[in-house]
């Protein structure tokens, strides 16, 4: 009985590593891969990120300089290294290494669609607090909130800032969001008469009168979203590169090369 019950095992042990070969034969002759099909144009690479999350927003999508695989771009700049066959992905950044020092590659592809993305908004939209054409040496732009006591720090040093040669453009990015209280103060800020007069007092906790008008203060925070600003103050340079948080005025002047 013992045998009898072995024999009908191997024999159908037997059974399924022939039907197994039999498979593998047939996917060969007929040019079948057995792994997973390599992933050969940006919509094709979409379609697998939208396939497991349908929900995942995808911006852009392109041949990464690391081989073997996609960089899909997400809102802020956040990259996903997706590999050929669409069966994995790495977040995060990917970094060259040269004789001398690190690259951060990814950051760099930021700073340049962040310049970009600069160069879409006009300064009529912003609130200027700047030198003399002529004494102007560098300039920074600011994503500010009116409330968030670091951007009240930062305006307090304006002057000295000013007086360095540095200009100060303010893009407004209330913290809390569209709508919100934070969004109506900073547009009565940008409604006034006077928008730098009004920034100013509301920065110092001085009450201003609520108004609205035509403008572009929603579509500021989302240009800063786009940017890969999640707080405030965040500071985006001339060569568009993100420093996010408040600096002293001295210190900041050092990182743009200017002599204190």
């Amino acid at each position: 009985m013992l045998q009898t019950l072995k024999l009908m095992i191997n024999l159908r042990r037997g059974l399924v590593t022939a039907v197994s070969y039999a498979t593998a034969a047939v996917a060969l002759m007929s040019g079948v891969s057995l792994m997973a099909a390599e992933l050969t144009s940006a919509d094709e690479v979409r379609a697998r990120l939208k396939q497991a999350n349908a929900g995942i927003p995808i911006n852009n999508i392109t041949r990464s300089q690391l081989k073997g695989f996609w960089e899909a771009e997400l809102p802020g700049g956040q990259i996903l290294y997706v590999t050929e066959d669409g069966e994995n992905f790495i977040v995060g950044d990917l970094f060259q290494i040269t004789d001398t020092r690190f690259v951060n590659l990814a950051e760099e592809g930021r700073n340049v669609k962040r310049k970009a993305l600069m160069s879409s908004i006009d300064e009529s939209e912003m609130v200027v607090y700047a030198p003399a054409k002529s004494e102007t040496r560098a300039t920074i732009t600011v994503f500010t909130d009116i409330d968030c006591g670091f951007c009240r720090k930062l305006h307090q040093e304006i002057p000295e800032l000013n007086r360095m040669g540095i200009a100060v453009r303010y893009l407004a990015y209330p913290r809390a969001g569209v709508p919100s209280d934070s969004y109506d103060k900073i547009v009565s800020a940008w409604c006034a008469d006077d928008p730098k007069k009004a920034l100013t007092e509301a920065k110092a906790g001085i009450a201003i009168e609520q108004r609205t008008c035509v403008n572009s203060v929603a579509r500021q925070f989302r240009l800063g979203g786009d940017m890969g600003v999640t707080g405030t103050p965040a500071l985006v340079y001339e060569s568009g590169e993100l420093q996010a948080g408040y600096m002293p005025a001295a210190q900041l002047a050092i990182v743009l090369g200017l002599a204190p």
